[in-house]
């Protein structure tokens, strides 16, 4: 398989497509890495460093459910003919992979075969399946901050599966572990926040009444 910038830059902009693609059709790019080549590539418009609105959500439900099927074992992924035959506009994706690209090319430049058992042993497989589903369900949380470190863990993650690097794999799993800590402490914080707002409501009401 060419490295992944080629296959995008190829696919995406240097041949002739019509205005709108399918993931079904950018499948077919994957080849036999398929896991690791879609968590990069869904995981990427909410990891740059300016989050492209409005794929957390959809993208983050599509990761969910293959780490689902990556801890189950799965050779090769399913997904539901509705999200595969889904519509995503050219141009976004253009827009997308022309601020992600120079990213996508810094790590091919450390990316090789190296720890593949971590990518590709049994445990290895479920501790990195059990990671990218607890970093999709952040990405999912409609709360700020809580996005864009679980993306960047799913794309570091994800590109080591695609080249079956341990060692990328392994630092994509301390970006998701910092990630965890972020969104437990922005959600800790929030439910703190709203029960003390709460809490002074009531003391106010009680006192207004008493008064």
């Amino acid at each position: 398989m060419a490295r992944l910038s080629v296959e995008l830059k190829r696919y995406f902009f240097d041949e002739a497509r019509s205005e709108e693609v399918t993931l079904a059709a950018i499948w077919q790019l994957a080849g036999e890495r398929i896991f690791g080549f879609l968590f990069v590539l869904l995981s990427l418009p909410s990891a740059l460093p300016v989050p492209a609105p409005g794929y957390s959500i959809p993208f983050g439900v599509v990761m969910l459910l293959l780490a689902v099927q990556l801890l189950a074992g799965a050779k090769r992924p399913w997904l539901p003919q509705k999200m595969l035959n889904r519509p995503i506009e050219l141009s976004k994706v253009q827009g997308v992979l022309n601020s992600g690209m120079r990213w996508l090319q810094k790590i091919e430049m450390l990316s090789r075969p190296r720890l593949s058992y971590v990518c590709t042993s049994l445990p290895g497989r479920i501790i990195i399946g059990c990671a990218i589903a607890v970093m999709s369900v952040s990405m999912m949380v409609p709360i700020p901050f809580t996005n864009t470190l679980p993306a960047i863990g799913i794309f570091v993650t994800g590109f080591g599966l695609l080249d079956d690097d341990g060692a990328i794999s392994l630092a994509g799993l301390v970006i998701c572990a910092m990630g965890f800590t972020l969104s437990a402490s922005v959600l800790i914080f929030g439910y703190e926040m709203v029960r003390t707002t709460i809490d002074v409501m009531k003391d106010f009401i009680l006192n207004r009444s008493t008064s």
